[in-house]
């Protein structure tokens, strides 16, 4: 039995006809190994018995035995079929993902996870419909039919939007979909792949806060011990720190410095992108100049050096705005300048550039060659960052005190 023998679903998808299960089971008996007879032997005792809940758990064991590899499909078409409407939804669709992942031939997996999405319907189960969709989506990503991928995500998202509690499974699922359709579409693109997507292509071009954004979504929805291997780990903090550095709106990274997905980085080639991660957090220019030598082991970092160059020099200045007090906010163009390490006369761009990109708020005078912030972008703040804000909140509670020491005898005479 193999992978060769699952059925073909027809182009109308009827139900297929009644399969002859105690046949079938009797037949893989002798045709499997004797460390799967207890598996079969159990099926044909349980499903005689009608008893669903339990032959679904044995059939989840049989898929998970490291021996049942090359009958997986064949069990899964063969036997599972046959009371699969008995089964959870959801249940019925990881177990069709798990099994599909066994068909190499790209045109019988694609239609295999079509004629599974077919059979659980958005009516019937919208978050099982969602999974379904969303592995169909990002098998077609993967088999170079961006078009169908991005008109299945943007399906599976109309649906889940719309839906209150879902499985992690179910988010998870759509989430790196999301993400990894964007790095796909932009690697097309840098290859100059000729193909009717050539249109979406162009579209996804260098759009790294979306992949960004998604992938940290995806994160929040595994374990990334169970769900992961330490292969994907390592990619997945890779290229979400190229994407943190090459997004045009991403200027916060704390919510990724915070991620244990970053220690996949330890003790690799690519140990220094981590380090580069937290001296752009912290704005700090001289150790930015100090990495730069290391760029050429990136070539898209090296070849966007002066868009890095601005984002090291805005984030310079919002953390030297954050560092100041409420009523401290005004600054010179050359206290800018210093901080930043720019010439005199190319401060008062970064400023309208940080105004337009809305990371802070204020007002610029031109006359004075001063800066007025009244607002800065929330952040998500690192440890050294909330020990600052520790430290100012301490400084203000001492005010207070020194405030209520000189007003409580006045108050103590008029009572």
């Amino acid at each position: 039995m193999s992978s060769s023998s699952a059925a073909q679903p027809s182009s109308a998808r009827p139900r297929p006809p009644k399969l002859d299960v105690e046949e079938y089971l009797i037949t893989a008996i002798s045709a499997t190994p004797s460390e799967l007879h207890p598996f079969f032997e159990s099926f044909q005792n349980l499903y005689s018995r009608k008893l669903w809940h339990q032959l679904t758990q044995r059939v989840d064991e049989f898929f998970d035995h490291p021996l049942a590899n090359p009958y997986r499909v064949d069990v899964y078409t063969r036997f599972v079929r046959d009371f699969e409407e008995r089964l959870n939804p959801l249940r019925l669709a990881e177990m069709g993902i798990k099994i599909s992942q066994d068909i190499d031939n790209p045109g019988q997996h694609l239609e295999f996870l079509t004629d599974l999405l077919s059979r659980i319907t958005q009516d019937k189960s919208p978050d099982a419909h969602v999974l379904v969709l969303s592995t169909l989506a990002h098998a077609k990503l993967l088999f170079g039919d961006l078009e169908g991928s991005k008109t299945d995500i943007d399906a599976a998202w109309k649906i889940l939007d719309n839906l209150d509690a879902v499985d992690n499974a179910v988010n998870g699922a759509y989430y790196r979909v999301a993400a990894d359709y964007y790095k796909v579409c932009d690697l097309w693109r840098k290859i100059n792949l000729s193909c009717r997507s050539t249109r979406m292509i162009e579209q996804a071009k260098a759009e790294y806060a979306p992949y960004y954004r998604n992938s940290l979504l995806y994160l929040a929805c595994v374990d990334l011990e169970k769900d992961m291997s330490q292969d994907e780990r390592l990619l997945r903090a890779h290229d979400l720190a190229l994407s943190a550095f090459l997004a045009e709106t991403i200027y916060n990274f704390g919510e990724l410095l915070m991620h244990p997905i970053l220690d996949s980085l330890d003790g690799t080639a690519h140990e220094w992108i981590k380090k580069l991660l937290f001296t752009f957090n912290e704005g700090n220019i001289g150790k930015f100049e100090a990495q730069s030598p290391l760029f050429g082991q990136e070539p898209i970092l090296l070849g966007n050096y002066p868009f890095l160059r601005q984002k090291i020099c805005l984030m310079a200045l919002i953390e030297s705005v954050f560092a100041r007090g409420a009523y401290d906010r005004t600054m010179s163009f050359q206290a800018i300048s210093e901080e930043t390490r720019l010439p005199l006369d190319e401060v008062e761009h970064l400023i309208m550039k940080a105004l337009s990109l809305k990371l802070i708020r204020g007002s610029i005078d031109q006359v004075d060659q001063k800066a007025v912030i009244t607002w800065v972008q929330p952040r998500v703040l690192s440890r050294a960052q909330i020990g600052k804000l520790a430290d100012r909140l301490e400084a203000w509670k001492k005010k207070l005190d020194g405030v209520a020491e000189r007003i409580a005898p006045e108050l103590l005479v008029s009572s």
